[in-house]
């Protein structure tokens, strides 16, 4: 197999109409439905079988948190968006990636190139300091490649999720939480919470055929509490709920929606769908979708296409094609859940920290440190 650098490819609604029709949207349908499938039921607490390959992954994020505590936040009092320190943990990373790939089995040297790239772009962008439902594609492509190239065996599917996965967002929040990460477009994930979406949808599947709780089950505190250490879904809730003080209705209206929903059956099939929509379907994200040898594009090429360099954006880097047809009345866009239009938006964890400093004087941001703060 050759493999080669990952590229762009999706500039315009023609070729992300193409890509929807393609077998790379189909492999990649399928292997969050296969995913989805192999948690129903679970608990995170539960035993796992792991390859090799899988136990080799899960401990590149120790190494990933270890960089990071290594690397704290520079003093940024004046701002209250991404902190530059995040640039030198992403240049770590870039740094290490190849000994970190180095140290998976089965995993050919050759094919480290094309694979890393997922896995640097995982952990946010360097240029914007943010981090949105793209990164975390990422981090499913990296996974998916690792899967295609046999370091992950099909009896890792329960522990990809429950471990693996789990695992990296809980990096993940160490970053969000020590960088300020800011949400990638201005609306975070379409009401859900700033960052993350598959959490929501595989942990709505953890829950399928629960006996007692009910998606209304989420405005229940203690439930989420004792739940949170099990399901996915309610430990993203516990999330929300210890940065944001104000009712999901105001702060996480597509969540308080959702809660409506009868079963969680129906929940997880509507964040299939709606992932397919939102992320999938959508080209402010699926224009930074990179495509390589092992996830390919062969549609329709653009001719001339200019520049996305985040530095020159005029969108504070959240780039986007306005393609013919994707404009609604008197030469507007048509801007819906998660669409990016323009508007920097600062990271909850900012406004943690101005809390903090009006009530200690001056604290300064040491480590993840959440505490709840009022909804403005």
């Amino acid at each position: 197999m050759s493999f080669k650098n990952p590229r762009k490819a999706i500039l315009t609604k023609p070729q992300l109409e193409y890509f929807q029709s393609s077998k790379t949207h189909q492999d990649i349908v399928s292997y969050i439905e296969t995913l989805n499938e192999a948690v129903v039921g679970t608990r995170l607490t539960d035993e796992c079988p792991m390859s090799n390959g899988a136990s080799a992954v899960l401990g590149l994020f120790d190494q990933v948190e270890k960089l990071a505590k290594e690397t704290p936040p520079v003093d940024n009092k004046a701002s209250r968006f991404g902190n530059p320190a995040f640039r030198t943990f992403y240049d770590k990373i870039a740094e290490n990636s190849e000994s970190f790939h180095t140290s998976l089995p089965n995993l050919p040297q050759e094919s480290i190139p094309e694979i890393s790239v997922y896995f640097n772009e995982a952990w946010g962008n360097r240029t914007r300091i943010d981090y949105g439902s793209g990164m975390e594609l990422n981090f499913l492509c990296w996974i998916i490649c690792l899967d295609r190239l046999g370091v992950l065996q099909e009896s890792d599917h329960k522990a990809i999720v429950l471990k693996i996965f789990w695992r990296y967002i809980q990096v993940m929040r160490v970053l969000q939480s020590t960088y300020w990460l800011e949400p990638a477009g201005s609306h975070g994930v379409w009401g859900l919470d700033d960052y993350h979406f598959l959490p929501f949808l595989f942990g709505s599947a953890q829950l399928r055929g629960h006996k007692y709780i009910r998606p209304k089950a989420i405005h229940d505190a203690e439930i989420v509490e004792e739940y949170s250490q099990y399901y996915m879904y309610f430990a993203c809730i516990a999330f929300i709920n210890s940065i944001k003080t104000a009712s999901l209705r105001w702060h996480s209206p597509m969540l308080d929606d959702i809660s409506a929903v009868k079963t969680w059956d129906k929940v997880n099939s509507g964040m299939i769908k709606m992932y397919l929509a939102e992320v999938l379907g959508k080209l402010p994200v699926m224009q930074h979708f990179l495509f390589g040898s092992i996830l390919t594009y062969d549609g329709p090429e653009t001719p001339h296409s200019p520049s996305l360099s985040p530095e020159d954006d005029a969108h504070r880097g959240h780039a986007h094609a306005h393609a013919p047809g994707d404009l609604g009345g008197a030469g507007q866009r048509e801007v819906g859940w998660g669409d990016c239009c323009g508007i920097p938006v600062p990271s909850v964890f900012a406004s943690v920290q101005a809390e903090k400093e009006k009530e200690q004087g001056g604290f300064k941001l040491s480590g993840p440190g959440i505490r709840p703060v009022p909804f403005d």
